[in-house]
């Protein structure tokens, strides 16, 4: 089981097809979050994208599917609250599944560190287009208080983060920059993967 932290770009895609092109651009994980498709379908894009990053040396997180992550080999998985309630922990436990959990509230947080989770992740820290949310933004400030409250437990900030907002969600506690509409509604998605890369290389010197 790994317990490092995503990379500090943590960018979150819709299929294998996406996981591939990324992956031959370097990316050093990813999170695979499938909507809307059938269990072999699911199934399918799980071991795809498991053989593509495997292939690529990158790290794959699956999102919600916590059965065929067990089934299929593998090592990293990410779960919301809701999915969070009616997963089997001790079944994830014992495939030593590595359990990012993403959180919005103080009540959420405590649901998420009493799952003994390898990350947390906070969202969203600004306002989002990607779907209607429950949750208004939580700001940089939240971010410091997740970090005082998770002592050295990595913590991932996404939503509505732009490599200008980067840096800033950093300086404030943050570990990993999820990202997804950012480069998803680009026009040109690669270019702008590949701005992030440059950026998360000069945090890595």
């Amino acid at each position: 089981m790994t317990t490092a932290a995503p990379d500090v770009f943590y960018p979150i895609v819709p299929s294998a097809d996406w996981v591939a092109r990324l992956g031959k651009l370097g990316v050093r994980t990813l999170q695979l979050r499938i909507k809307d498709k059938s269990g072999d379908e699911v199934r399918a894009e799980i071991a795809a994208a498991l053989q593509l990053t495997r292939a690529a040396g990158c790290r794959l997180i699956v999102n919600d599917y916590w059965q065929d992550a067990i089934d299929l080999g593998a090592e990293e998985l990410h779960l919301g609250q809701e999915d969070l309630a009616g997963a089997d922990l001790a079944a994830i436990r014992r495939a030593g599944i590595a359990l990012g959990i993403s959180t919005h509230s103080d009540e959420e947080l405590e649901a998420a560190l009493a799952a003994g989770p390898t990350y947390v992740a906070l969202g969203p820290i600004y306002e989002t287009k990607l779907k209607a949310m429950q949750w208004a933004p939580q700001g940089l400030d939240k971010i410091g208080t997740w970090r005082k409250r998770i002592g050295t437990l990595p913590l991932v900030a996404i939503g509505g983060i732009t490599p200008e907002r980067a840096g800033p969600a950093l300086a404030a506690g943050a570990d990993s920059i999820a990202v997804i509409t950012d480069f998803m509604t680009a026009p040109n998605p690669t270019a702008r993967v590949r701005l992030w890369l440059d950026w998360a290389a000069t945090v890595r010197a």
